[in-house]
């Protein structure tokens, strides 16, 4: 997920108990190429020039918003009040969600050499 205060910000695709729906993925992929439209519309802007909160173009600002609506949307009826919860909410998610990553991650770094476990 994007935003008109950070450029990017991955989100953890929606899920329900039978699996993320079509409905939901639509509803997200529809506005996320709203945001890419309006950045090819100034091919010479850097990142920098896109997301200044001062004078990031209109168009792309409207396409974020609609965006982080659409994610939101995805999690739950209303919007959430602020970025801030919006960002926590999607953090802790990513973080449940890489959580098993990591722990497998740190079981490879672990080698066994000489009968005895050791790793970093």
């Amino acid at each position: 997920m994007t935003t008109e205060s950070c450029c990017c910000a991955p989100a953890p695709c929606p899920t329900t108990s039978l699996g993320r729906t079509d409905a939901q993925k639509q509803r997200v992929e529809e506005p996320a190429q709203r945001v890419l439209d309006a950045r090819r519309q100034l091919p010479d802007a850097t990142l920098a020039d896109l997301y200044d909160p001062l004078s990031m173009p209109a168009a792309l600002r409207r396409a974020h918003n609609a965006l982080g609506g659409a994610v939101d949307r995805c999690y739950r009826r209303q919007p959430f009040p602020d970025e801030r919860r919006r960002f926590e909410f999607l953090f802790e998610r990513y973080e449940r969600l890489t959580a098993p990553l990591t722990s497998l991650a740190r079981k490879k770094r672990r080698t066994i050499r000489g009968g005895r476990r050791t790793g970093r």
